[in-house]
């Protein structure tokens, strides 16, 4: 019985297991069916899991596109920049004749520690860390090439280099709020965020490309097997009309009138007058791209808007003689002195005006009753309204620089017209003022100022943008443009007690123009400043007087000084009259000088080189000891005198510190960046202390500060 019961049992459970095993084939035979069919497991489809675990994706990083000055000098440019990174796992040896990991790490700190700014300990406590691989902050990121090669030199073992790139501006403080600057995103992407790195951003980033490819378990490419290939694109190089030698001329002229003014900005521009190519802008304060210590982001150029004050009246008077063709003033007269409005009273800067006198003499000694007159008898509100706005005040310029204001020219009360027809009460931009000048310059005809010449494809150097002049409207008549030319030439040329603008005068440049001064409006109160300095106090001409060629605009806000604008402008004017070769005859610029156009002297021997300067009778300085020419200052193409200074760098290894000391701001700060010195430029001006002593050795712990 117990036997039969047993056999029963074990038959139970032999078909149980039957079923079960049967159950297992048929879910499996489903699963399989399944996964033939979709090619998926819990959702995922394995086919591409598998191309993901065995395809590899490289990115090929696109170039940002390098902005050049009129020249062809470099501007702005990317280069390689190089993260150092430590190995630490001897595992990563494994399978190598020579270690891949660092061995002596005493000996790597130590010798890493001469060219890093770090410290030996610092180092050191990275490479004790318990970890595959380490880096060194700040100090192990951002290399250039040279630091690069100088640690590859060292002969360490486990140190390897992430290659990156990184937006590098060679001149430094040089143009900067037209160059602008970029940052970098998490994925290595540049994006412009002022002046043309931000305005021609598209054009410049370019488009990243990429390689596919099939991988064994290492991680290394089959043989012979396919790959998918989209290649990079280059983004666009920018070319400027800036041009760099007026440019530095004109910077280094801004950062002496700082100096001699304190005034709390100045701004001053360039225009080539038949084309409205901008040939420089200055501004001060300014700031370096390569460090972005910047206080503000507005350029001045075309984001600042003030009340531009008396360079106004040119237009006013211009305005008259449209609107009034028998408007004379040199015979029709005006009465100065206080004039009443309803409850206001306009009054001259010298607060009891002259009598009765000619309109020209009005012009000429700036005042304001005078301009009140000319409103009340050949003008309306509307009338001058509408002319201010014809010559694109109150309006965009659209220059090619980003962030651009319109100001205002709205004014509607009696006594609103009136302050505006001397420039206060409304609100311009700089470069509306030499936008507004090339009217002046083309017979009546207005032109766009622009900044950018071209764009060309960095590959394939195709032109894919050309700039060309831009004219406007036809705002005044050759009548009109002469009579104002006459009143502008007597504003610089006539005697002191007859004009504001005898300080501007220059024997043989045939400098035109007029004087502004304004007050500067409180934003929190609604009125004006009342202090000694509280002013904007601008010049607003061109040269020469028959047929100009170059607009010049200067504005200082608070000037210390009243005799330094006059002496900038004329600066201004003779450097760009020399570098340009307007002036044949100038008697400034025939008294035992000579200009020469300079030569690529890199690669040539010093000796050569030196006496080639010498037969012209050139002034140079030699730096180093080296027997070759590696670089050079000004560049190639520029237009130097017997009285400027040449640099040439040697190559030589051992860097000394040279003595600057009368240098100019610019001139120190090119000759230690040439030289690779880290320096602080706490000045303006010319250079009267520097830290490090004329002759010290210089290594790459040394920081020299100048003042």
């Amino acid at each position: 019985m117990k036997k039969e019961l047993l056999n029963k049992n074990k038959n139970v459970i032999s078909k149980v297991f039957t079923l079960i095993f049967f159950l297992f084939i048929f879910i499996l035979i489903l699963r399989l069916g399944y996964l033939c069919v979709t090619g998926k497991v819990d959702g995922i489809d394995l086919k591409s899991f598998s191309n993901k675990r065995n395809t590899k994706e490289e990115t090929l990083y696109a170039l940002r596109g390098n902005i050049y000055d009129a020249n062809g000098d470099v501007l702005a440019q990317t280069i390689n920049s190089y993260t150092i990174i430590a190995y630490l796992d001897p595992s990563r040896s494994n399978g190598y004749k020579t270690p891949q990991h660092v061995v002596d790490k005493e000996l790597t700190a130590e010798k890493l520690s001469t060219v890093l700014n770090m410290s030996k300990d610092k180092i050191l406590e990275r490479l004790n860390k318990d970890a595959y691989q380490v880096e060194f902050g700040s100090s192990g990121k951002g290399l250039t090439e040279l630091q690069k090669e100088e640690i590859e030199s060292l002969g360490l073992y486990g140190i390897d280099f992430i290659t990156t790139h990184k937006r590098y501006y060679p001149n430094n403080d040089f143009l900067s709020y037209v160059i602008g600057f970029t940052t970098s995103l998490d994925d290595g992407t540049m994006v412009g965020k002022m002046g043309i790195e931000k305005m021609y951003d598209k054009k410049m980033t370019g488009t990243n490309g990429f390689v596919k490819y099939q991988k064994d378990l290492n991680g290394y490419k089959f043989p012979n097997s396919n790959e998918i290939r989209k290649e990079k694109i280059d983004g666009n190089d920018v070319y400027l009309t800036i041009d760099s030698n007026v440019q530095m001329s004109l910077e280094t002229v801004v950062d002496k009138a700082k100096q001699d003014s304190s005034a709390n900005w100045i701004v001053a521009v360039v225009l080539d007058a038949k084309t409205g190519k901008i040939l420089g802008s200055a501004t001060d304060p300014s700031f370096n791209p390569n460090t972005k210590e910047i206080k503000n982001y507005l350029n001045p150029l075309v984001s600042y808007t003030y009340e531009p004050g008396s360079v106004m009246k040119t237009y006013s008077f211009m305005a008259a003689f449209e609107n009034d063709p028998n408007f004379d003033p040199y015979t029709e007269t005006c009465i100065t002195g206080p004039y009443t409005i309803g409850d206001d009273t306009i009054r001259d800067w010298n607060k009891t005006g002259w009598g009765e006198i000619p309109y020209q003499k009005g012009y000429t000694l700036s005042s304001n009753t005078c301009v009140a007159n000319l409103i009340k008898n050949h003008l309306s509100r509307q009338k001058l309204m509408d002319y201010y706005k014809k010559l694109g005040f109150g309006s965009l310029t659209n220059v090619d620089l980003p962030s651009e204001y319109t100001g205002k020219v709205n004014f509607k009360y009696d006594v609103e017209v009136v302050n505006a027809g001397f420039g206060q009460g409304i609100t311009t931009t700089p470069i509306q003022q030499v936008k507004a000048l090339t009217a002046i310059a083309n017979n009546g005809v207005i032109l766009n100022p622009y900044i950018v010449d071209k764009t060309v494809n960095s590959s394939t150097k195709e032109v894919t943008y050309k700039a060309e002049v831009k004219e406007g409207d036809k705002v005044a008549s050759k009548e009109t443009i002469n009579k104002i030319k006459d009143l502008m030439y007597r504003v610089v040329n006539s005697d002191s007690s007859e004009t504001t603008g005898s300080s501007y005068r220059m024997d043989g440049y045939d400098l035109i123009g007029k004087t502004g001064t304004a007050q500067i409006a409180n934003p929190n109160t609604g009125r004006y400043y009342e202090g000694k300095y509280d002013y904007i106090t601008s010049f607003a001409g061109m040269y020469p007087k028959d047929d100009p060629q170059v607009i010049i605009y200067v504005a200082f806000q608070r000037s210390y000084n009243s005799k330094v604008l006059p002496e900038t402008v004329k600066t201004i004017v003779k450097d760009t009259a020399k570098y340009l070769g307007i002036f044949e005859e100038a008697p400034e610029l025939n008294k035992e000088v000579t200009n020469y156009k300079i030569e690529n002297y890199k690669n040539k021997l010093v000796e050569n080189v030196k006496q080639s300067f010498n037969e012209k009778g050139l002034t140079y300085v030699v730096f180093g000891n080296g027997t070759k020419v590696i670089d050079q200052y000004p560049n190639k193409d520029s237009i130097i005198s017997t009285k400027d200074k040449i640099f040439l760098f040697t190559n030589d290894d051992s860097i000394l510190m040279p003595d600057l000391k009368k240098y100019s701001y610019k001139e120190a700060d090119v000759v230690l960046t040439k030289l690779g010195i880290k320096h602080k430029l706490d000045l303006n001006g010319y250079v009267q202390y520097q830290s490090v002593a004329p002759g010290s050795k210089i290594t790459n712990e040394t920081e020299v500060i100048l003042n």
